[in-house]
């Protein structure tokens, strides 16, 4: 008997065991469950972003409902039933409206400012004998392919009979390069070419061939090179510059970078760029890497406030405490809009919240508000909107899985989030990081044109290149004449004036000259 209670005993005690191990195994594999899902959720996220970013629209342009306030009273009501319309005739009179005749536009003058060559045809007919008594005249718009001419400089060369042996000559105008013989209108134009039109320069080789002059591509090189080396003084002066603000946007974005110790590969090296809102200018400082080390250099001078996107490389910058960092609307508002797929409740929510503050700042624009009637613009609507937001994101933070896209979405807003809601606090500041954006545009599209720099320093010059020709279109500066003037002024420019020939104050100089 006592054999046989304890043998029962033992099966007990085991098949306790054994539904304990079951149990451990089935919170073990709904945990694994739990985390494929995750991942399901979020590969399904990437997967999205990425046919978007291949076949699908680029636009953001969102779109709320017409009562807005509605999601703020629960998501309960997305889910009810929508009543069945009904339907009803409608019929009315109206007048319809007069048809106005077809006004035929008059054709627009030729610019008065073009040359013109004139052309006269007299008639077949005998005119022996016959008085004029005026003239039809036709102007037709007709074009020249652009032609090269050769600038031939003579200086005669005198012997002073008074004096044995003396000779005299007029001096050489300084030249861009030093015993080149490409003049500052031609190193403009190629450079235009490349950086603006995005012509690589065997295309211009191409083109000056069909115009019967056959340059090589490498003497093109040498001009590029040597034309760079001329304003490095000036680009040095932009950096100075720009590191004296109190306010700057920074973002980076990457260029292909043949290497000699990657042969037959590309080193992927990174376009840093700064912009200066106040000032309208912009700097682009090329790196080998994305790393922070970038923009410590470049910024080792700087104390103000630095916008940014949330990359983590900018981070040590604000525990160092002599830089405030100010974070990108924008950014966040992308992850939303990434999000209408996985939680198009929630991601619209928040959409529309933002919506809310924008239409604030295009109302400041519209009325052409300061910077102190802007921020109190902002003090007084966006704050409310700022704080609903947030209660909302931190309320719906742990209803949400954290790998999918609106999970994602909130968290990188939240961590965020004391950044984001700085640029209330001075008129000075903008809601996002979109005008340095713009400029970064040339070279995403000179990526698809010349596809990467030949080399490091090849990557650092167009980086010169690229900061005076944005800050040329930021001024409204016309690039082409703006640079064959300073090619022309700084081989005798003095080295303490440098700052008149950047383009925010160039036209100044030309204003002074004129």
């Amino acid at each position: 008997m006592e054999n046989a209670l304890h043998n029962h005993i033992e099966n007990i005690v085991v098949s306790k065991e054994a539904f304990f191990r079951l149990q451990q195994e089935k919170e073990k594999q709904s945990a694994e469950i739990d985390q494929l899902k995750a991942d399901n959720l979020y590969l399904r996220h990437e997967l999205e972003k990425l046919k978007r970013m291949i076949f699908g629209s680029k636009s953001e342009r969102f779109v709320g409902m017409q009562d807005p306030s509605q999601l703020a009273l629960g998501f309960e009501l997305a889910s009810q039933p929508r009543p069945e319309p009904s339907v009803e005739t409608v019929s009315y009179e109206r007048k319809k409206p007069v048809e106005k005749p077809v006004v035929v536009h008059s054709r627009q003058p030729l610019p008065a400012h073009l040359p013109r060559k004139e052309e006269v045809i007299e008639p077949l007919e005998d005119i022996s004998g016959a008085r004029k008594i005026g003239e039809e005249i036709t102007e037709v718009l007709e074009y020249t392919p652009g032609q090269l001419y050769v600038r031939r400089i003579v200086r005669p060369k005198y012997v002073l009979l008074r004096e044995e042996k003396s000779i005299i000559i007029g001096d050489l105008p300084s030249l861009p390069i030093s015993r080149g013989n490409a003049g500052a209108s031609l190193i403009a134009h190629i450079i235009i070419s490349k950086f603006v039109d995005h012509l690589p320069f065997y295309r211009q080789t191409q083109i000056f061939n069909r115009l019967g002059t056959h340059i090589a591509e490498s003497s093109m090189n040498d001009w590029f090179a040597g034309g760079c080396e001329l304003m490095k003084p000036l680009y040095q002066k932009l950096v100075a510059l720009m590191v004296k603000n109190s306010y700057l946007m920074a973002d980076e974005t990457p260029i292909p970078v043949l290497d000699k110790d990657k042969p037959g590969t590309t080193h992927r090296g990174y376009h840093w760029v700064y912009y200066s809102p106040i000032e309208k200018l912009v700097c682009f400082d090329y790196r080998k890497g994305r790393g922070r080390e970038g923009p410590q250099e470049f910024l080792k001078d700087f104390r103000g406030t630095l916008q940014t996107d949330g990359y983590s490389a900018y981070g040590s910058f604000e525990r160092e405490g002599e830089i405030r960092l100010l974070s990108c609307m924008a950014h966040a508002r992308r992850k939303f809009d990434e999000s209408r797929n996985n939680d198009l409740p929630r991601a619209n929510y928040v959409l529309s919240k933002m919506q809310e503050l924008y239409a604030i700042e295009r109302e400041c624009r519209d009325m052409g508000l300061g910077f102190e009637a802007r921020k109190l613009e902002r003090q007084k609507k966006s704050l409310t909107i700022l704080e609903e937001l947030e209660t909302w994101l931190k309320s719906n933070l742990q209803e949400v899985l954290p790998k999918s896209a609106i999970g994602q979405a909130i968290t990188y807003t939240l961590g965020l989030w004391w950044r984001l809601k700085r640029y209330v606090e001075d008129g000075r500041y903008e809601i996002d990081n979109n005008l340095i954006e713009n400029s970064i545009r040339p070279v995403a599209l000179g990526r698809k044109n010349y596809l990467f720099a030949g080399s490091h320093e090849a990557a650092q010059r167009a980086a010169m290149i690229y900061s005076f020709l944005g800050s040329c279109k930021l001024n409204e500066v016309n690039p082409t004449e703006w640079l064959n003037d300073v090619l022309t002024r700084l081989p005798d420019h003095k080295a303490n004036r440098l700052d008149e020939l950047l383009p925010h104050k160039w036209k100044n100089l030309q204003n002074n000259y004129s």
